[in-house]
């Protein structure tokens, strides 16, 4: 996971600098914001269960601060690194910017492997980071979020601490908690429900009907598995899911209240099949809509040409590779990325943000439909600098991200 973010760090760089170049930005602004303004590593002693102390190391990566408060999720995995926080830190700007939310891009992480560690030292370990980064993040500085391996108990914990530290409740310092403790309804099932709505958006414009539209999903873990129900539940055909074991395929639709019945907590569910085929077959079958919800770099140079999708929906973080963009752009694949497509889950943050502010608590129904207005305009403003400009998805999504971070810079006078 960390090594191959080195690339994905210079990847975004790219773009961004491509960005700010079209829409006529010079060096100083490049400069500013291709790093994160603020990098925090910490190192964090943990008593565990045999009663030996372990000390792990965190990070915490604030990218801009010139429209709001920074914000975006902490990870809980081995192959986190420094870099690999970097690039999610600035990936979070342009989610926000795209979404035109009040905030700059965070991201967190801790080098660790909750699956082997017990519910005390994951505890332990989640109050230890809040007090290390506790002078650096806050309800108006940087809020935290679930990431890979993170969940709404995490965030209980973590909030219950800061709480502590400054002696008043502050559900606002984080989000993605239980909703008794201030979580918004629809949390859970955000970023899926952001994806399905640029998927309708997708087929749309293709003039494909969304019944018996044939949809292939790689991966199975939370943003998949609620991706399949819903895909499977408006009527489309999902012919092709994964995990990290292999994967299953079915021309005429699998059986997906069956397969979710079967998953386990990590999302594995192709162990209990023996007709399995593998991940790499499984991005080039012949279907309308493919999603890649796992890892980066799925989609490359080597196998993009044999991609037989007429759209492609990023719902995990970098699954394509710049090449790989290209070479879908000029087949006319309709790439839709990962900047946009997954930003249903920051959007409802920020709701959940917004309640505990103001103390009032929405409805489902209610955030169900500001998420939908806010993804479709979303996407409809990047479409329409694809369309203006002749730029690919990638590079349109990027200068509609970044443009308003660039603005709040120009006048506040940093550039």
């Amino acid at each position: 996971m960390g090594e191959t973010m080195n690339d994905v760090l210079h990847a975004t760089q790219v773009v961004i600098e491509q960005a700010l170049k079209r829409l006529g930005y010079g060096e100083d602004m490049i400069e500013l914001l291709k790093e994160p303004i603020r990098l925090l590593t910490v190192r964090i002693p943990v008593k565990m269960d045999n009663g030996t102390t372990k000390v792990f190391t965190g990070y915490r990566s604030q990218h801009n601060d010139a429209v709001g408060p920074t914000k975006g999720g902490v990870r809980f995995h081995p192959g986190v690194t420094e870099k690999e926080v970097k690039a999610l830190s600035i990936w979070m700007s342009l989610k926000c910017g795209i979404a035109d939310l009040p905030y700059g891009g965070g991201k967190g992480g801790i080098v660790c492997d909750p699956r082997k560690m017990s519910f005390g030292e994951l505890e332990r370990l989640s109050r230890g980071y809040v007090r290390a980064i506790s002078q650096l993040v806050g309800p108006t500085k940087d809020i935290p979020a679930p990431d890979v391996m993170t969940n709404s108990q995490i965030m209980a914990w973590m909030m219950d601490e800061y709480s502590r530290i400054r002696e008043f409740d502050s559900p606002g310092f984080i989000t993605g908690k239980p909703i008794v403790l201030g979580g918004s309804k629809g949390r859970e099932t955000a970023t899926a429900r952001g994806v399905v709505i640029m998927i309708h958006e997708a087929l749309r414009l293709k003039g494909i009907p969304i019944e018996n539209a044939r949809v292939v999903i790689q991966g199975f873990g939370n943003a998949g598995s609620y991706l399949a129900k819903f895909m499977h539940e408006a009527g489309a055909r999902v012919i092709g899911i994964s995990d990290v074991n292999g994967a299953l395929y079915n021309k005429d639709g699998l059986d997906i209240p069956h397969l979710l019945d079967r998953r386990d907590s990590f999302g594995n569910v192709t162990n209990l099949f023996s007709n399995t085929i593998t991940n790499a077959e499984l991005l080039e079958l012949e279907c309308d809509v493919l999603v890649p919800a796992a890892i980066e770099n799925q989609i490359t140079e080597q196998n993009a040409s044999r991609v037989k999708a007429s759209i492609v929906v990023e719902a995990a973080n970098g699954p394509t590779t710049l090449e790989a963009t290209r070479i879908l752009t000029e087949k006319g694949v309709l790439l839709i990325p990962d900047v946009l497509a997954s930003a249903g889950g920051v959007i409802v943050s920020y709701f959940e943000w917004v309640q505990n502010n103001q103390g009032y608590y929405w409805g489902e129904e209610e955030i169900d439909e500001k998420l939908k207005l806010m993804m479709i305009r979303g996407f409809e403003n990047v479409y329409d600098i694809h369309l203006t400009r002749k730029v690919d998805m990638r590079l349109a999504a990027y200068m509609t991200g970044v443009r308003k971070l660039a603005e709040a810079v120009r006048f506040r006078g940093w550039v």
